[in-house]
């Protein structure tokens, strides 16, 4: 029987992991970019987690809800096999054009992505049911529960779904939060932890990533 170790630490222990891999001009530029236009990118433990992921799954078709200024898109692609196509969808015009120009940069060409400008709520139905290995959502909290059923239809079996975000600000634990987000979260985490299709787990790096993979054929 072996005797279980619980990792403690302050401040310090979050920013070594953070600063675990560090990243290249490109990822900075991405970032710049995303403060300039007042949107969060991924973080880069997050990032990290995502491309691991997805080189795990050895994605080929990744979908991806909120494309921002192409920060966790980079992360994506960098995981994806060298033939795959990220598929991201976001309803602002500037953050797409923002995107396209960081995966350039970063040496993805325009066959590597599909940049979809639109309201995912009504983008994603029309996507191939079970056709994609990956679905990627950071976007507005209390839409997640209606990105969950329709991104875990997207997947094929044995692909993954994650949900960037769920731990932010102590919304899912704290029950005295009633506000749309937090009830929005909690409503997220007990959905997929219920869903006998999902095999589920909360990863506490950045701002918390709730991942399933689709285990049902």
């Amino acid at each position: 029987m072996t005797s279980e170790t619980h990792i403690t630490g302050s401040a310090d222990l979050g920013d070594y992991i953070e600063g675990y891999l560090p990243e290249d001009e490109v990822l900075q530029s991405a970032r710049a970019q995303a403060e300039d236009l007042g949107c969060v990118p991924l973080s880069r433990a997050g990032g990290a987690a995502l491309r691991f992921l997805t080189a795990a799954s050895r994605a080929r078709a990744v979908v991806e809800v909120g494309t921002g200024t192409g920060v966790s898109g980079l992360y994506l692609l960098r995981g994806m096999a060298e033939d795959g196509v990220l598929t991201s969808i976001d309803i602002e015009p500037e953050y797409h054009r923002s995107a396209r120009q960081n995966f350039l940069a970063a040496g993805y060409p325009p066959s590597r992505t599909r940049l979809i400008m639109g309201r995912a709520l009504d983008v994603l139905p029309r996507l191939t049911t079970g056709g994609y290995d990956l679905v990627f959502i950071d976007a507005a909290a209390p839409e997640y529960p209606g990105y969950c059923e329709l991104g875990v239809q997207l997947l094929r079996p044995g692909g993954v779904i994650v949900f960037q975000g769920v731990l932010a600000e102590g919304r899912v634990t704290d029950p005295a939060r009633r506000d749309a987000e937090a009830l929005a979260l909690r409503g997220l985490t007990r959905a997929v932890r219920e869903d006998e299709r999902l095999m589920p787990a909360l990863l506490p790096v950045g701002a918390g990533l709730l991942v399933a993979a689709h285990t049902t054929a």
